[in-house]
């Protein structure tokens, strides 16, 4: 029935398009942008020539569009009623601004004056940031998903007033070309339909809106309880699509997929299969080898177009960095490769100088191009590089990263000839060997050429920064610092996971509710159930990094709030939004783990730990209905849950629940710790009690992992538990390690 469905509305949209006849002359009367047409600047005074009404927004996506031409609206009441005042189709634009192909379309098109008159005179436009409004996005990509079979962005969607996608796609270039429409045309044959064919337009958007409802609300089958063989089943079809020889998983292009990497830990660290530690193992090796990798000033770009991780496409994502270092950091704990320890520190440093705002938080993407060229920033010549070293150094690391005169990758784009993205193929011992020098002075002249290189890096023009602060984003680096904390005793780490969560719990919050996004002094956007569900992990994990009990606490609020407020009380499960967030043509009910793990993963995640902590009943029990609720999906459809089946396999563990009575900063508890997170025990929570605080007998109240533990003769101690049945206290790290051991049993 649903392919039907699909194939039908396709066909009717599909003739909706071409019913118009607009020939190539039309078209190339608004062929787009040269510097000189650029609407955006009055040569005479360098005043914008048009401001509209996105010079009100904060989201800096928006403001880079706010001096075009169109006459854009921000999503919100205003451009909607206009819409259904003036009986006119809505045309949407949805992007991000470390989005390439989004700033190309705005070049070509939004700066065209033709284009821009036609589309004042015939629609109402609004722009939308995806990261401002996920909710939006993924309901609109999916219907251009139904209507392409595929989607990306720029997202392009033509809505009825009342919000019913009928058309759209994704880049459009601004005239006809290779048998595709360009934007003009797709305008003029939209226009058309809509004035003279308004019934098949009305129906053809009933038809899709139906469509897209069934796909992201249906249940896909009776709920039914999780087993270990789903999660076995998950990393044997990883490795159905393995690449052995690059690491990663299914072919170009490559991204990175940290829930993949968790999974097969998890898997391994349970049955002791080598390949499944080798999937992982290659794959992080490989990524941080590669192009992909930021090799002098740490961290990941957002994919390689290519399947040897050579060639990213250049823009950095915080929800990327922080997944990654978490994987990188279990990585090390299950090996002590000293290889992913480094790679977490240098991406954490990232993150902290690159992208902290001064105030705690962090922001949330830098962009792929600069001066308009995508990668500029990070790319060089060899002679940059030997002018610069000086001939042996220069040497020595055009030698290690692969640097070559004609240059080390292909591209379209003629600013790319004889340009090189450092990259490893080789290990420093066979670098060395090759140069006929110790290891130590490759090192040496390597420390020294990265440092040289970075001088002049940062002189030049840096990537666009979008520095708003996203809550949930926030969430994913707050959890990544906090283990950083505990696996690499950094106190840095940990202090900036509590700045940002500082920044989070005092200024994106309205009355008890979350907000979505900040940016210079103003918070606003009603929270999603991401922005609770990543929070409330974020604050467990810091709460087990350092024992402050006002951040287990807030989790516990998050908790309740999300149950109150996002849970479907008929088919179990979390919806994206509120009862009350009015504007939008549904309420979803997000379980794919994507770039981003999906808000039903991580609550359920929060709720099974929080009940473990608080010994929660109704904790449980939700957390539980959300992992039987997609049982389905995850057998049918591992590929897309794998955050949801790391979750399960944490209810399905005999989780270890260790308890600590001391001072937290005091010797023997400090070596307890880094005994605990010396090793892989990801199924585990933690709880502190220091008998010597003011409010000891309250916190000892709140958590029953805590009552009835005590110093033992004076001494700081840990008590290892399973459903709160505990062992012997220890006094001693070896008595500690032998007690974890004895709980795997």
């Amino acid at each position: 029935m649903g392919a039907r469905i699909q194939l039908a509305i396709v066909s009717s949209l599909v003739c909706l398009l071409f019913l118009t006849v607009v020939t190539a002359d039309d078209a190339q009367t608004t062929s787009g942008y040269t510097k000189e047409g650029s609407a955006a600047v009055d040569s005479q005074t360098t005043k914008p020539r048009h401001t509209n009404r996105l010079e009100h927004e904060t989201s800096p996506y928006l403001l880079q569009h706010a001096h075009n031409p169109v006459d854009w609206y921000p999503w919100g009441e205003e451009a909607l009623k206009r819409a259904r005042e003036e009986d006119k189709p809505i045309f949407l634009s949805i992007g991000y601004s470390a989005c390439h192909w989004c700033h190309v379309m705005e070049r070509e098109s939004f700066e065209n004056e033709a284009i821009a008159e036609y589309l004042n005179q015939h629609f109402i436009s609004i722009k939308v940031d995806r990261e401002e409004r996920p909710d939006l996005d993924e309901i609109y990509m999916m219907a251009v998903q139904i209507m392409t079979g595929g989607g990306g962005w720029p997202m392009t969607v033509f809505l009825t007033p009342d919000l019913k996608p009928f058309y759209g796609g994704t880049y459009y270039p601004p005239r006809d070309a290779y048998g595709r429409p360009g934007f003009m045309t797709v305008l003029k044959s939209i226009a058309e339909a809509w004035d003279s064919r308004r019934p098949e337009v009305t129906r053809s958007a009933d038809q899709l809106t139906q469509y897209v409802k069934q796909s992201v609300t249906m249940r896909t089958g009776e709920p039914a309880a999780v087993d270990r063989d789903l999660i076995a089943q998950a990393t044997r079809e990883l490795g159905q699509t393995f690449d052995p020889r690059d690491g990663g998983f299914g072919d170009a292009p490559k991204f990175p997929s940290s829930p993949a990497i968790a999974l097969l830990l998890r898997q391994y660290a349970r049955t002791k299969e080598p390949h499944l530690l080798e999937m992982a193992t290659i794959t992080l090796k490989k990524m941080c080898e590669g192009g992909m990798y930021d090799h002098l000033g740490g961290g990941f770009h957002r994919y390689s177009v290519d399947a040897h991780w050579l060639v990213p496409h250049f823009e950095k994502m915080l929800y990327d960095n922080a997944q990654l270092v978490q994987v990188y950091l279990e990585a090390y704990q299950v090996t002590k490769d000293p290889l992913f320890a480094r790679v977490a520190r240098e991406t954490l440093d990232y993150e902290l100088r690159e992208m902290q705002d001064p105030l705690g938080a962090f922001h949330s993407t830098e962009d792929a191009d600069s001066e308009g060229q995508e990668g500029k920033y990070y790319i060089w010549t060899q002679d940059e590089i030997v002018g610069a070293l000086g001939e042996n150094d220069g040497k020595v690391l055009c030698a290690y990263y692969n640097v070559r005169r004609e240059g080390n990758f292909d591209s379209h784009e003629h600013y790319h000839e004889g340009m090189n993205i450092l990259h490893v193929r080789r290990s420093r011992e066979e670098v060395a060997k090759s140069l006929s020098m110790s290891v130590e002075e490759l090192n040496a002249s390597l420390e020294r050429g990265a440092a040289k290189l970075m001088e002049i890096r940062s002189k030049r023009v840096r990537p666009g920064l979008d520095d708003k602060v996203l809550t949930s984003w926030n969430g994913l680096m707050i959890s990544a610092l906090a283990q950083g904390y505990q696996v690499l005793g950094d106190t840095r780490y940990r202090d900036a996971g509590e700045r940002a969560a500082d920044f989070v719990l005092t200024r994106m919050m309205q009355d008890g509710a979350l907000l979505r996004t900040h940016r210079h002094g103003e918070s606003r956007l009603p929270g999603y159930l991401d922005d609770y569900a990543f929070m409330a992990v974020a604050l467990i994990d810091l709460y087990e990094a350092t024992f402050d009990i006002r951040w287990l606490e807030a989790a516990d609020r998050f908790a309740r709030t999300m149950l109150d407020r996002f849970w479907d009380a008929n088919g179990g499960g979390f919806f994206f939004t509120t009862e009350d967030h009015r504007d939008v043509l549904l309420r979803t009910k997000p379980t794919y783990d994507g770039a981003e793990p999906s808000g039903n993963s991580m609550a359920a995640l929060a709720l099974l730990r929080l009940a473990k902590l608080l010994d929660n009943k109704t904790y449980y029990e939700k957390g539980e209905a959300v992992l039987r609720a997609n049982h389905v999906n995850m057998k049918n459809a591992s590929r897309g849950f794998l955050k949801m089946l790391c979750v399960a396999d944490f209810h399905l563990s005999p989780t270890k629940e260790i308890a600590f009575v001391g001072a937290p900063d005091s010797a023997p508890v400090q070596a307890f710790l880094k005994a605990l997170h010396g090793t892989f025990a990801p199924n585990k929570v933690i709880a502190l009690l220091n008998p010597d605080s003011a409010d000891a007998s309250r916190i000892q109240e709140y958590l029953p992992l805590l009552q009835s533990k005590s110093l033992v003769d004076t001494l700081p101690a840990a008590y290892v538990c399973r459903d709160f049945a505990c062992r012997q206290p220890a006094t001693t790290v070896d008595a500690f390690l032998k007690a974890l051991g004895e709980m795997e049993s």
